[in-house]
């Protein structure tokens, strides 16, 4: 190994140790790499390598659906859809549980953030649940967990910065999230009806297909969403930017007008809030851009797609392997510098044994999900104990049941490779 590499890996690893942030440690990191490395003056190319990772037209649609999330969980959209998935769900053993996994993938999924479904979807289920006698870690649990679905069901900010990275279509990149999506929130619901069975955690009444067909119109205008993005990107009607900001006025008009839950007056809190995730994410992709940058200049992710065909040509020991590798990076790191760190590193190495990019983006992003649930850095995790008052040290029993859940669908979504090419491969893209 390059003894600059050395250099970047042992300081970027000291600085996380110190509890510097990932975005300085990063930055830092890549800069006295070049400056030991020399030739070329650091902090000119740093500062280059990190203007021209956010020079990208498919990056404007983050921060639009960040700031759609944000006007559906403000406007009313979160509280609809809990109340179709209670109607539709809530009957059945632990129905909570599982009306709290539905709406956390629907919710989710039109947000395309997992933070945003944990709050939004938080703040309303678990004090529900506390009430009816749900134990209030267990609520929790299922909600930090449900909320990852959200990121593999389009639309997603995570898959856009994947397709930065490789070069994959946005629009097939999105279909492939649906089936891994809806596997990952079946497999939750699996833990759920049984612990729910097992310590007594009575549905409500069946309301009748009236009521259920009522709320499911009043979540449609929600749902539609969904298929408008997903239905303009196929078709070629509208970008990946053009979907972000049609959903950020979609949203805009239902929460103000239509709603009227989101008050002009609070537009300024929510833009803010917006241009602050904003900014964050894309300190994050510069300084990883950067990163990547140095990686492929020493030639890493060929040796290391040399190393991994050394030890076997087999796909799917390959990416057990990575698996293993993914989760544990999960760990530590949050999941966009994660991919634009890794994906550059281990997508060629994939791309030698024949493994399809948008397979390989889908484990990728399922692997990280994961890792949105387990601390030191799990957003998700952190704040799901926020809403529901709890530890992280409590939780740790209750959790154990669904990230085995997500575990086995894992391992399902890699083995079984069609569940993120089919839907691409019959729409053509």
């Amino acid at each position: 190994m390059p003894s600059s590499v050395l250099v970047l890996i042992i300081i970027f690893v000291v600085l996380l140790l110190m509890n510097v942030p990932i975005v300085v440690s990063i930055s830092l990191s890549s800069f006295f790499t070049v400056l030991y490395a020399g030739g070329i003056p650091a902090a000119n190319l740093i500062a280059y390598r990190m203007a021209s990772g956010v020079e990208s037209f498919s990056l404007l649609a983050i921060p639009f659906f960040i700031l759609s999330g944000l006007l559906m969980g403000r406007g009313g959209m979160a509280k609809r859809l809990i109340n179709f998935a209670a109607a539709a769900v809530g009957a059945l053993p632990g129905g909570l549980a599982i009306v709290n996994i539905l709406t956390c993938m629907m919710f989710g999924s039109i947000s395309g953030s997992a933070v945003a479904a944990v709050s939004s979807v938080g703040g309303f289920m678990i004090p529900e649940m506390n009430n009816k006698g749900y134990d209030r870690d267990f609520n929790v649990a299922v909600t930090a967990t449900a909320a990852t679905t959200g990121l593999m069901i389009p639309p997603s900010n995570v898959m856009i910065v994947y397709c930065l990275v490789s070069g994959v279509s946005v629009g097939a990149m999105f279909l492939s999230g649906i089936f891994p999506g809806i596997l990952f929130g079946l497999c939750l619901m699996i833990p759920a009806l049984i612990i729910g069975r097992a310590k007594g955690y009575k549905g409500g009444e069946f309301p009748g297909f009236k009521v259920v067909f009522l709320t499911f119109i009043k979540a449609l205008p929600s749902l539609l969403l969904l298929f408008f993005i997903l239905g303009g990107i196929i078709s070629g009607i509208m970008t990946a930017t053009e979907a972000a900001a049609f959903s950020v006025v979609y949203s805009l008009v239902f929460g103000c007008f239509v709603y009227r839950e989101v008050k002009i007056v609070e537009l300024f809190e929510i833009f803010k809030e917006a241009a602050l995730t904003t900014a964050i994410v894309f300190m994050l992709i510069g300084a990883s851009m950067s990163m990547s940058w140095i990686m492929a200049y020493e030639y890493i992710p060929q040796a290391l797609g040399e190393f991994f065909a050394g030890i076997s040509d087999n796909p799917y020991i390959f990416l057990l392997i990575i698996n293993f590798v993914l989760l544990l990076i999960g760990v530590f790191m949050d999941m966009t510098p994660a991919i634009l760190i890794f994906a550059p590193i281990f997508l060629p190495a994939a791309k030698m044994l024949g493994i399809d990019p948008i397979h390989f983006g889908m484990i990728m992003i399922a692997n990280l999900c994961i890792g949105l649930c387990t601390p030191p850095v799990g957003s998700c995790l952190f704040v799901g104990c926020s809403v529901g008052k709890t530890s992280i040290a409590n939780l740790i029993k209750p959790m154990l049941p669904f990230f085995l859940a997500m575990l086995v669908a894992l391992l399902i979504l890699t083995f079984v490779p069609g569940l993120a090419t089919l839907l691409p491969s019959v729409a053509g893209i």
